[in-house]
């Protein structure tokens, strides 16, 4: 499986290294995650610059996508040279958006009659872009997700893997993640919030 994660200037880190790396637990199972931008180079909202793995146009062809989020994105929302480099297909892709990330999904029509998740900050110009903002940290409908607050980047990661390798494979790897002591509470968390929605997608 292709994970392109989508990272721009701005990003916030919890989302792209989170996301990446819990992936990547799946490496030997034939999975690979890569940090997609939009240029050669990016930079965090707390100044750290990273190489891109893939460029934007990777995304086209991944199995899964998912939008970081970070202090541009409104800009990024209204530059239409990077919206049109994607073109994504929720028909055959799994795509999902965390915090900000949510409004580029509602800028390319994707979440259209559909609630979504995001952060505090980014809630009214999600709301301004039509759409409900929900008060959980988590919602899926069909091969579209989003997620609200930093730490909710596992929530994502673990909808994707359930729904692509299965219940055990997403465990596993929370499970490895997971705090000493806290393993399987973490575990249990994690499903509690993603299960009712793993259930929907297989009908």
């Amino acid at each position: 499986m292709r994970v392109a994660v989508l990272t721009f200037d701005g990003f916030n880190e919890l989302d792209s290294f989170v996301a990446s790396a819990l992936f990547n637990r799946l490496r030997e199972h034939g999975w690979q995650a890569a940090i997609t931008c939009p240029s050669a180079e990016v930079t965090s909202m707390n100044g750290v610059r990273i190489h891109a793995q893939q460029p934007l146009e990777f995304a086209r062809e991944a199995d899964v996508v998912l939008f970081g989020s970070g202090i541009k994105t409104r800009e990024i929302a209204t530059d239409a040279g990077i919206l049109e480099r994607l073109q994504l297909d929720p028909q055959r892709q799994l795509i999902g958006a965390q915090c900000s990330g949510t409004l580029l999904m509602a800028r390319l029509g994707l979440l259209q009659g559909m609630p979504a998740c995001t952060d505090l900050t980014t809630k009214p110009w999600v709301i301004d872009a039509g759409l409900e903002v929900l008060d959980q940290p988590f919602f899926a409908r069909g091969n579209l997700a989003t997620a609200g607050g930093c730490l909710s980047a596992p929530y994502l990661a673990a909808w994707a893997i359930a729904r692509l390798a299965g219940e055990q494979a997403c465990a596993e790897v929370l499970h490895y993640v997971a705090p000493v002591g806290e393993k399987q509470a973490f575990v249990d968390r994690a499903f509690s919030v993603i299960r009712p929605y793993l259930k929907q997608s297989v009908e």
